[in-house]
């Protein structure tokens, strides 16, 4: 009698289901950068093409740069659901203490910035300590700091400034890098330094590496995924951008100092916030507090550490603005937390918490600098840039909100 061979079952025989692709827009997400596209074709109109000039884009960074690494410390601490009035004073103060030690003590500049960082870090743990084990709200603790590190500033810079500082800290706040490979002709454009061309290129092949990567990470586990016509167009859109910056500040002065800074830390903390354990924890916190809490979340060590870490970005931030004047002032940081605050919102942190990234709160921060840079440019009075800017800001928030009541209604 011969047996019958039978088939494979018919579900191990069939070919796995492909990733469905569709061409997503998150305006949640995706608006922000929509809008600094058409606040940037705006100011270029008006201004006559001055906005995008090689000069005046090196000035926009250099001058900005303080708001982007405090915006940077800030989104973090309101994604917990937390806020920092204080930032601006310990700016001030930051910055006082730096020139005490380089200037009237004539410490070596680099010991001088460990010993301010550590300052700064100081101050943030004792802020962290009263919010996060002593339970007060952050709101009261950080507005009671923002007057004590002003009078310690007082105290520390006896109502004067303190300057001039080292060549080193006013290179990190104003400088540009050196032509060490010299210059490559670009035609019409004329010449730009070879190396500051060869680092762009090197930051759009490891965006497209890693957007490619995430998207193959997507498709494994079945989620949707963007037409590949699409993810191409979007990947040559960013490197677009990067190159043009890249190729303008090349024709300039080459790529300032801070800019590579703030690269290095809005790569460090965007990794830190999707990748690492202690990012989740931060969403997790201000997502859902009681949930974090009993899912073992430790949310009173990462409440504290939040705000040890925006003591130091406050303390970094101190040392770039002191640099960039070359003097530390007690009026220094006056208004700096606001603007952080501003640009984090602005970017797309919610109001409650649990939402935002340090892409968007940077993305805020240029927001914010165009329009005060764009307006300068084409003559507008003080109290004109301050209205714009407070209705981008409510603009802003109400879209949150509105996203948020139109995601409840479709659900």
């Amino acid at each position: 009698m011969s047996t019958a061979v039978t088939g494979a079952p018919e579900e191990a025989v069939q070919a796995p289901a492909e990733a469905p692709k569709r061409i997503s827009f998150n305006p949640r997400q995706s608006g922000i950068y929509v809008a600094f596209a058409l606040i940037v074709v705006l100011f270029t109109v008006l201004t006559g093409g001055s906005l995008l000039e090689p000069q005046n884009i090196s000035n926009l960074i250099v001058q900005n740069s303080y708001v982007l690494i405090l915006a940077i410390g800030m989104i973090l601490i309101i994604i917990a659901g937390h806020i920092d009035l204080s930032a601006g004073s310990v700016v001030a103060l930051t910055g006082g203490i730096s020139a005490v030690l380089m200037v009237d003590l004539h410490m070596a500049w680099p010991l001088a910035l460990l010993i301010t960082l550590l300052a700064g870090a100081v101050i943030g743990a004792w802020q962290g300590y009263w919010v996060a084990y002593f339970g007060l709200p952050a709101f009261i603790v950080t507005l009671a700091g923002m007057l004590i590190f002003r009078a310690l500033t007082l105290s520390v810079l006896g109502n004067q400034g303190i300057g001039p500082f080292p060549d080193s800290v006013r290179t990190l706040a104003n400088g540009f890098t050196g032509g060490y490979l010299g210059n490559i002709g670009l035609g019409p454009l004329g010449g730009a330094d070879l190396v500051s061309l060869l680092l762009g290129v090197a930051v759009i092949a490891g965006a497209a590496v890693s957007q490619t990567r995430k998207r193959a990470a997507r498709q494994r586990y079945l989620q949707e995924v963007d037409p590949l016509p699409m993810f191409v167009l979007k990947i040559a859109a960013v490197a677009a951008v990067v190159l043009f910056v890249v190729v303008q500040l090349a024709r300039y002065k080459n790529l300032p100092w801070v800019l590579i800074l703030l690269s290095v830390l809005a790569i460090g903390y965007s990794l830190v916030t999707t990748r690492a354990v202690f990012g989740r924890h931060i969403y997790a916190i201000g997502g859902n507090l009681q949930a974090a809490t009993l899912s073992g979340v430790k949310v009173k060590a990462v409440t504290f550490w939040i705000f040890v870490n925006m003591g130091v970005l406050s303390a970094l931030a101190g040392i770039i603005v002191a640099g960039r004047l070359n003097q530390a002032g007690p009026t220094a940081g006056t208004m700096f937390e606001l603007d952080a605050i501003a640009a984090a919102f602005i970017g797309g942190a919610a109001v409650q918490g649990g939402v935002g990234k340090v892409i968007g709160a940077i993305t805020g921060g240029l927001i914010m600098g165009v329009i005060n840079n764009g307006m300068s440019l084409i003559g507008a009075p003080t109290e004109s840039v301050n209205l714009v800017k407070g209705f981008v800001l409510l603009a802003a928030v109400a879209y949150d909100v509105w996203t948020k009541r139109r995601a409840r209604v479709a659900t």
